[in-house]
């Protein structure tokens, strides 16, 4: 097995465009990494140079303790599994997944205990001598997984394996993935736009945004505690509510205001976030998970000042949660490249003088609000997040 480093890659193509900058990463030995980002962020060119299928313009790339950039990649003991499979059609299961030792001349014997291995680790045995077109997309794609496996590389590179299956087969595919790079304990960098993939699968995520590292760390921090607003409004489903506010003081209390609605923020809230404070007067952005919007009747007995009060315009029943969308006064805060609303916010009737935003929030399935009620919503604001607008940064300390 062996560690990958990335030290300042970039990927300038030869019209100027550029389209990896200054990346630096380091892949532990037996990690499952993954790289996340919206098409066009430069994710799978990052990985198709370390792949060597890509030429690095200027940086250093190891695997191991060895700088590959100019090694071929067959050389580079990597294993490649692609979005299209990129089977041999007129090859069985089993010659598919032991076409690689073939070229290598392995012995015969060699090959074929190998490839009952993999076929038993991906449950292909009683398919080794059908062909892909006889083969469902899901088994086509542990036909790929086989043949990679086989090969026993120091490093998997995965590209957006998942993309071509449906999303009942998806979500079976992922865990069996990960699942199996554990028990094989092999590097592992996997590429993909969905970033509840990412979140699921990985030991870290990597998200990634024109060409740029936004941030890397396990699914959980980086959910907890995002670093920009981009890494805010993309980790998350349903997304993270972002909408300005300008922070005040009052009382000996901070409060923030949007539009002609108050909150006031917790002692605890302000504990974690002790920077805030250099922004009382200024507009700022705050952020606010869905879970963390509640139905008061659902949770009684919180201060009234941490209330804000919204028009329902859409309740999606989810049986074990309801998502229900609201409209308020205010000026939600656009992330480009990150989500579109689920709700198209030019349906929403806007007040006189004023914005309007839409929220998310994730209430009980047994909540009683209903289209059009007016509903106040208690707001957690010891999990409240804040942004600077001007460098899109988190506010911490």
């Amino acid at each position: 097995m062996a560690n990958v480093t990335l030290d300042g890659v970039n990927k300038i193509y030869e019209n100027g465009f550029h389209a990896v900058h200054d990346l630096s990463l380091e892949v532990a030995d037996g990690e499952f990494l993954v790289l996340v980002g919206p098409s066009g962020c430069g994710k799978s060119t990052a990985l198709r140079m370390v792949a060597g299928l890509e030429s690095i313009s200027s940086g250093t790339l190891k695997i191991g303790d060895r700088v590959v950039n100019d090694v071929h990649p067959k050389d580079r003991d990597i294993a490649m599994v692609f979005q299209n499979y990129a089977l041999y059609p007129h090859m069985t299961v089993a010659e598919n997944i032991g076409f690689a030792l073939k070229l290598k001349r392995t012995p015969k014997a060699e090959i074929d205990e190998r490839v009952n291995e993999a076929a038993r680790m991906l449950e292909l045995t009683e398919w080794l001598q059908r062909k892909p077109g006889q083969l469902s997309g899901g088994q086509r794609q542990r036909v790929a997984m086989g043949r990679a496996i086989v090969r026993r590389p120091a490093v998997f590179l995965m590209d957006e394996p998942l993309s071509n299956l449906d999303a009942k087969l998806r979500v079976q595919m992922r865990a069996d993935i990960a699942r199996l790079q554990r028990n094989l304990g092999v590097t592992t960098m996997y590429v993909t736009h969905d970033q509840v993939e990412a979140m699921t699968m990985g030991d870290r995520v990597a998200v990634m945004r024109q060409g740029l590292l936004q941030q890397v760390a396990t699914p959980q921090t980086l959910y907890d505690t995002p670093g920009n607003l981009f890494v805010a409004a993309f980790i998350g489903s349903p997304a993270m509510n972002l909408f300005e506010a300008v922070l005040s003081e009052d009382g000996g209390s901070l409060w923030i205001s949007a539009d002609s609605q108050k909150i006031r923020l917790s002692d605890e809230a302000v504990a974690a976030h002790p920077g805030v404070k250099r922004y009382i007067g200024q507009t700022i952005a705050v952020g606010v998970r869905p879970e963390n919007l509640h139905d008061p009747a659902q949770l009684p007995g919180r201060p009234p000042d941490q209330v804000l009060t919204a028009t329902v315009e859409l309740r999606e029943a989810l049986g074990s949660d309801l998502m229900v969308h609201f409209s308020l006064p205010g000026h939600k805060v656009s992330v480009e490249e990150a989500h579109d609303s689920p709700v198209d916010e030019k349906t929403f009737a806007i007040p006189e003088g004023g914005g309007v935003m839409s929220l998310v929030a994730r209430f009980g399935p047994r909540s009683r609000v209903g289209d059009g009620d007016a509903v106040p919503m208690v707001v957690d604001t010891e999990r409240l997040h804040f942004f600077d607008l001007a460098t899109r940064a988190a506010i911490w300390s």
